[in-house]
């Protein structure tokens, strides 16, 4: 009888380990992120890869820096969101789990305006350019204008 009692507790022992898993202790590959805009039918692209038409719901891989969404949707200004991701470690009793934030990820798309006109050039004739002015002397000044070509002065007898 002792056997069997022995044989027993030990089945429930291995049946009891038998159910613990590691799985707790893991953190998921991947994270849904909701996506929408005002309007709705953007693009959504997200700087990891996925991305979709808004409404709409895409699985990231989960990494350790963050990153953004870009939407775009054409007649409007094209927007970024950073998206953060948040670890929380697990334990014995409770899985890891990562969320993102914000979830969902909202854009309000403004519109963009008219195209700005193309400048047109006016091509206009180019003006000559006056001579430069050679170093005169002024008028009342006591020493002679160096552009004048005096004869040499002799003394007289």
């Amino acid at each position: 009888m002792r056997r069997v009692i022995a044989m027993a507790a030990a089945g429930l022992t291995l049946a009891g380990c038998s159910s613990f898993s590691f799985d707790a202790l893991l953190t998921p590959s991947t994270v849904q992120l909701q996506l929408d805009s005002v309007p709705s039918g953007a693009d959504a692209l997200t700087s990891l890869g996925p991305g979709c038409k808004t409404p709409c719901s895409v699985a990231v891989p989960v990494a350790d820096a963050g990153f953004s969404v870009t939407y775009t949707l054409n007649k409007f200004q094209p927007v970024t969101v950073p998206v953060q991701f948040i670890h929380t470690p697990g334990d014995f009793s409770t899985p890891a789990s990562t969320t993102l934030d914000p979830n969902p990820v909202v854009a309000e798309l403004q519109l963009a305006g008219p195209p700005p006109k193309a400048a047109r050039k006016r091509l206009r004739p180019k003006k000559p350019k006056p001579p430069k002015p050679t170093a005169a002397a002024p008028p009342a000044s006591p020493f002679p204008d160096p552009t004048q070509a005096s004869a040499p002065v002799t003394p007289s007898r």
